[in-house]
């Protein structure tokens, strides 16, 4: 039987990279809504801090977790 353990990361890396996503997927949650019903109104509501600032750096925060998890070297690796 052939060894199913050749990923191109170790296990320890991919949970950093779902983690990652996961930060991202809630940024785009918190970017999400403040529209309005009625096309013809306007709706303060999408100029608020969590959509102009909180949400972005959650994105951010989560396109950093990836590349870390992508980039980052263990310590025990053989194949160095």
């Amino acid at each position: 039987m052939a060894d199913n353990n050749n990923f191109a990361l170790p296990k320890k890396n991919l949970i950093w990279m779902v983690l990652g996503f996961g930060v991202m997927v809630l940024g785009f949650v918190l970017l999400a809504g403040g529209g309005s019903s009625d096309p013809s109104s306007f709706s303060p509501q999408i100029f608020s801090a969590r959509r102009l600032y909180v949400a972005p750096v959650v994105i951010l925060l989560g396109c950093a977790l990836v590349v870390f998890a992508i980039m980052h070297k263990g310590k025990n690796n053989k194949n160095s």
